[in-house]
């Protein structure tokens, strides 16, 4: 569908538009934003990029949540889904693989922490620089052809290489679909970010119940090289060839049946505003909407931005760096000492950027630190009980899988509670799964371990709905992709320590356990101490 963009009937859109979003301020027929936002060279942020960032926010507001965000909600779902799928992966193959080539399960856990924290970094930068569109095609492509390499690893070395280079795919999926997610769902449906972790239950579930039949009935019953030959040993490498399937049929989906639009925001930074508009309308058409967005708003918004910035027009007038470079640069600037020291800039500010550091560092170990070795943890004390049985093990791994889907949609409700909101729900989802990975270890019959673990994997799911959903709310807008950028590493640098730490450790005992209990219990009373509260507030 075609639309043509008249400006006889400016005002009545102008019009339509302020009503639907009372907190954008009206000037001589253009929306313009209040000073604080604009102050350019001051804070380092391109004024006019976003002046009209804002305003395709409130486009999109107005338009409103219809058929097309709902499809994009599972479409990023499968980012989610991606994102807890292969650490499940991971750890259901360390013990096969580590029969049939020996060595330590520490290294394929080092190798997936190092392509996490690659991923993240780049996949963001990409997303700018290339694209959404790209960037949320390719993620999945890349996790599918190199799991269906790994099938066929010929030994510990090959198979590290392959995990971290799949693991690089997977750390770009939440970087690059809570954007593009963000960017086309109204203000007011911001919570279903917090819900959209139900995808990421949903991948835990699916993991284990194809492990199930195919490494339960096609592994070696040896556990050295010697008595655990390829040929006897197969269900790993099956296991990975469905995952891997699975992924390029995801892949598959996003690309040929469902059309991702380009982000209207990437557009606009490119110099590409009348596309950003176009994109907007067809949007609007999709939902059997209108939209009151013209591109002569978006050049009405420019003009007052250059105002505000304090130069009418001409040359030295700020204007928006539509290269690639002038990207790049957009989102490189968000880790300049500027904005370093913005979220720094006052006692409270520094307070609450420290803190929520430290949550996202402290969760960040302590959940690959517990995960990475649960299934091992559950062999043993199967063992004790009795009862350690191969079948027990996977069934328990589905039980609690199963068992992650309601907390992730109590996640959604608990967020919007007055009293609880979203810093009381993650502090106390957190303390919970620490206190439940604690009563865990005093487990005398092999149903109380399993009871204990679904208490822990029901909060843990209310908890990393949270988090992830959480975080850039709290921070100041201007310096919000500093701030994501800050937890992000300190999330994914703790996240490598752990494998380092399960290298030196003795994983005959509880040891691990105890320290990812502790460090959950930490992370939940920091939450608790969180300054801000970002419940009822808008993000853009």
């Amino acid at each position: 569908m075609s639309h043509t963009f008249s400006h006889t009937d400016e005002p009545e859109k102008a019009a339509s538009l302020n009503e639907k979003s009372p907190d954008v301020l009206a000037v001589p027929g253009i929306f313009a934003e209040s000073k604080d936002v604009y102050d350019g060279e001051e804070s380092g942020v391109d004024p006019v990029y976003h002046a009209k960032a804002r305003l395709l926010n409130q486009a999109i507001q107005e338009i409103g949540m219809g058929k097309y965000q709902w499809y994009l909600f599972c479409l990023t779902g499968f980012g989610w889904f991606s994102d807890n799928l292969w650490p499940i992966v991971t750890n259901l193959i360390l013990t096969p693989t580590m029969a049939e080539f020996g060595g330590s399960g520490a290294w394929i856990k080092l190798g997936q922490a190092i392509g996490l924290l690659i991923g993240a970094a780049f996949w963001g930068l990409a997303a700018d620089v290339w694209g959404r569109r790209w960037a949320f095609n390719i993620t999945l492509f890349l996790t599918g052809v190199f799991a269906l390499a790994a099938s066929g690893a010929p030994n510990l070395v090959a198979l590290c290489a392959l995990v971290t280079v799949w693991s690089i795919g997977v750390g770009g999926n939440l970087p690059v679909d809570s954007a593009v997610f963000l960017e086309f769902v109204p203000a007011s449906h911001q919570y279903l970010l917090t819900v959209l972790s139900i995808w990421w239950a949903l991948g835990q579930l699916v993991g284990s119940l194809l492990a199930w039949p195919l490494i339960v009935n096609f592994s070696c019953a040896g556990t050295t090289p010697a008595t655990c030959p390829r040929a006897d040993n197969r269900g790993w490498r099956y296991f990975m060839i469905c995952m891997g399937g699975i992924m390029l049929v995801l892949s598959f989906l996003r690309f040929a049946v469902f059309r991702l639009y380009e982000s209207p925001k990437y557009l606009m930074g490119r110099g590409r505003d009348a596309e950003a508009v176009q994109v907007v309308h067809t949007l609007a058409a999709f939902n059997g909407r209108t939209s009151s967005l013209t591109l002569e708003m978006l050049r009405d918004v420019e003009e007052a931005a250059r105002a505000d910035a304090g130069v009418e027009g001409g040359d030295d007038a700020p204007r928006i760096d539509t290269s690639a470079r002038g990207a790049l640069l957009r989102k490189l600037r968000v880790l300049s000492t500027t904005h370093l020291r913005s979220l720094f800039a006052t006692r409270k500010l520094a307070y609450s950027t420290t803190l929520l550091m430290l949550v996202w560092g402290l969760i960040g170990l302590a959940f690959p630190l517990y995960n990475g070795f649960v299934t091992y943890f559950f062999e043993t004390r199967g063992a004790e009980f009795g009862d350690g049985s191969v079948n027990i093990t996977y069934r328990n791994q589905v039980i609690l899988s199963v068992i992650g889907v309601p907390g992730a949609l109590l996640a959604g409700w608990l967020v919007e509670l007055p009293y609880l909101g979203r810093r009381g729900t993650l502090a106390v989802s957190t303390v919970l799964t620490g206190v439940f990975l604690f009563a865990s270890t005093t487990s005398r019959t092999s149903d109380a371990l399993l009871g204990w673990n679904c208490g822990y994997t029901f909060t843990s799911n209310v908890m990393y709905g949270v988090l992830y959903a959480v975080s850039p709310e709290l921070f100041p807008t201007k310096d919000r992709g500093t701030g994501n950028a800050l937890v992000a590493i300190s999330n994914r640098i703790f996240g490598i320590m752990a494998p380092i730490i399960a290298l030196e450790s003795n994983l005959q005992t509880s040891v691990p356990i105890f320290v990812a209990a502790a460090l959950f219990i930490g992370g939940g009373v920091i939450a608790i101490l969180l300054p801000f509260e970002p419940r009822g507030k808008a993000s853009i």
